[in-house]
């Protein structure tokens, strides 16, 4: 993991997606890499997962989908609930651009995706930003939407601890800050 990456903001989620789907000057529109950045910003996956990923691994359960997978970094089976919202986006996706449920979404290499981030967030004038950036993104995202619990946090991203938990998404410099701020009494 690359240290100096940071998570993104909301804005520049945003304003990244949008302005690859649009293309500029120096690069053309790319939904496809757009695409698979979504999924990893709203699903927490690394990149390297959501290159391998077919429609088929996310199954109909009783009403709800689920995503089975096996991590490519860790080897580890990874099954969890996807929003229909997110299974909807997938399959529209898929749909539109004639992918078959049993062939791999987006058949290109992390290498590409991190190369076309790299000329969007150049543009933008964004630093410290790589594929990497969308997960810490979802992981911030879940632990201050669900009461700061960052056992929760690391069950989702399969950390195996805490503490790995806390320094991805950057938890101990907030809280320093924090408590310096919190402790100053002026007379």
């Amino acid at each position: 993991m690359n240290k100096k990456t940071t998570a993104l903001t909301t804005e520049q989620f945003k304003e990244i997606i949008t302005t690859m789907k649009e293309g500029a000057s120096n690069f053309r529109p790319n939904e496809r890499i757009a695409t698979a950045l979504v999924l990893e910003g709203n699903l927490g996956l690394r990149i390297s997962d959501i290159v391998h990923l077919r429609l088929a691994d996310i199954i109909n359960d009783g009403g709800r989908y689920r995503l089975s997978i096996i991590e490519q970094k860790t080897g580890k089976q990874r099954i969890f609930t996807v929003p229909l919202v997110i299974q909807q986006y997938i399959e529209n996706y898929c749909l539109r651009n004639d992918i078959g449920r049993n062939e791999i979404i987006f058949p290109i290499t992390t290498r590409e995706v991190q190369k076309v981030l790299a000329r969007v967030c150049d543009y933008l004038g964004y630093e410290g930003i790589s594929t990497h950036s969308f997960r810490k993104w979802y992981a911030t995202e879940i632990y201050r939407n669900n009461g700061y619990d960052i056992a929760l946090v690391q069950r989702l991203l399969q950390h195996s601890s805490a503490a790995v938990t806390q320094r991805y998404i950057g938890i101990e410099p907030q809280r320093i800050e924090k408590a310096i701020e919190g402790h100053v009494e002026l007379i």
